[in-house]
């Protein structure tokens, strides 16, 4: 399967650079994973598709203001870090820019010194091992001199670093926000809660792999960056009992998708647990436990519009991606939503 099979041609404004004042106010495309058929929603309307019985798992991972601007000891040259993966001892491997001011040795100055961090080896790609030194609570000091690390297509500065974290997060560690979850309120998700849904919450700390560009032609050849996730015995038990009365498991974003489908057995058990995933799920991938999936839209050629069209079938994908460019949808991370389900289903209920 080739890379360019995934590819569409996205007019640059559509690409929503802030975020909507009312989160649920987002509009939402319903897209029948059987036929292809679509709706044109707002978010909210979230409450007609889901039904009593059903389980939502939620990703509940915190992003942390990973982006710290430090110069480096000696000449005083700026350098930009970026927190990737956190390792043991306050070591972290982190993407450096510019790469070669950051030989093993060096020493980086953040805030007039109240951190500091040690280059202590080069690993894949480039990426930085960093040491990293100071007094008091790690998460207090990147709390005052971290930003959040947007993505590269958000040009514009946050004014408020709490709108790039769901109203869930809750386990600091992401280098990026589950950004499906963005669209939820707490009202919403009570009202949901009220219907008779269940929530079950997982942990996946997202990293920039999520993003990473498929440089190869042949998709089957590409490797997914790994990522933590963790999941509580309580947790996979709503999972599998909702599973088992005929609920269906309605994962919210790619990253819940990717941490259960990871974590399940081939007959569609969830195991509690922790780990690290690489799955890569793309079309001709068979679905172990997930039913649902609400998601953001993505970039042409990503491994995550993979991921979409290994649910609804490629066509159906790049069809519902012209309509929603047609009908100028809002794109990525502050942008609007997908539902794929069963419509016909629905309609029967």
């Amino acid at each position: 399967m080739n890379v360019r099979d995934f590819y569409f041609d996205l007019p640059q404004e559509l690409i929503a650079q802030d975020p909507l004042e009312d989160r649920s106010a987002s509009r939402l495309l319903v897209l029948d994973k059987h036929t292809g058929e679509i709706k044109h929603r707002h978010f909210r309307d979230v409450l007609s598709y889901l039904r009593k019985g059903d389980c939502l798992v939620i990703n509940d991972t915190k992003v942390i203001p990973a982006r710290l601007f430090g110069v480096k000891e000696g000449t005083e040259a700026k350098i930009e870090i970026l927190l990737l993966k956190r390792r043991e001892n306050d070591i972290w491997e982190t993407l450096v820019k510019p790469g070669k001011k950051a030989k093993v040795g060096t020493v980086i100055s953040f805030g007039d010194g109240l951190l500091k961090g040690t280059v202590i080896d080069v690993v894949e790609e480039g990426n930085r091992l960093i040491q990293f030194s100071y007094e008091g609570i790690f998460e207090e000091i990147l709390d005052r001199l971290g930003q959040m690390p947007l993505p590269p297509y958000i040009t514009h500065q946050l004014k408020d670093k709490n709108r790039y974290q769901t109203v869930y997060a809750k386990h600091e560690g992401s280098a990026a926000a589950p950004t499906a979850g963005l669209h939820f309120t707490k009202e919403l998700l009570e009202e949901i809660v009220a219907m008779g849904v269940t929530i079950a919450h997982v942990t996946l700390h997202v990293g920039l792999g999520t993003f990473r560009p498929v440089k190869v032609d042949e998709i089957e050849s590409h490797h997914m960056h790994s990522e933590f996730y963790i999941i509580e015995e309580e947790e996979a038990k709503k999972v599998n009992e909702a599973k088992k009365n005929g609920g269906r498991i309605v994962c919210v974003g790619t990253t819940s998708c990717r941490t259960v489908e990871s974590a399940s057995t081939e007959e569609g058990i969830l195991k509690a647990g922790s780990g690290w995933t690489e799955i890569f799920i793309y079309p001709g991938y068979r679905f172990k436990i997930l039913d649902c999936l609400i998601t953001n839209f993505h970039l042409p050629e990503s491994t995550l519009v993979m991921l979409v069209s290994a649910l609804a079938g490629r066509d159906h994908v790049l069809h519902a991606y012209e309509e929603a460019i047609k009908e100028r949808y809002r794109f990525f991370s502050f942008g609007d939503a997908m539902f794929l389900t069963d419509l016909h289903h629905e309609e029967e209920s």
